[in-house]
């Protein structure tokens, strides 16, 4: 029980920055039609998840607690995927389509080369 209460904090805290970050982008953008912060929010969490499981691969430097707490919690509330389906649904049904192939495909791509960039990066710096 005691991995859901660090869980649970993380959780928290994912989702507030979640909040503050998508928010300031969309704002900083002025796009009323495209979904920039949750694009932001989720390619930031990409690169971290990418840093931070080649860190702890390469250097163990996590506790169980630790990766309960940053893995599930803060990254699991901060890179909500269901944000980013009901959004490309919606530019679908708005027959927005070619905003939504950028869409899906910048999460796609740009998420999985985050992911290997932020392993990559660590592993050279870490090695």
């Amino acid at each position: 029980m005691r991995h859901l209460l660090y869980i649970g904090m993380g959780g928290f805290c994912g989702a507030i920055l979640r909040y503050l970050i998508s928010g300031g982008v969309q704002k900083w953008s002025r796009s009323v039609d495209f979904p920039y912060g949750t694009l932001a929010v989720n390619l930031i969490g990409c690169l971290a998840i990418g840093i931070l499981t080649r860190l702890d691969e390469m250097r163990g430097i996590m506790s169980a607690e630790m990766r309960f707490f940053i893995f599930i919690g803060v990254l699991g509330a901060f890179t909500t995927y269901s944000t980013f389906s009901n959004e490309a649904v919606s530019l679908i049904n708005d027959r927005r389509f070619y905003p939504a192939i950028l869409y899906v495909g910048g999460h796609v791509l740009f998420g999985l080369a985050a992911v290997l960039l932020g392993r990559l990066s660590t592993y050279l710096v870490w090695r």
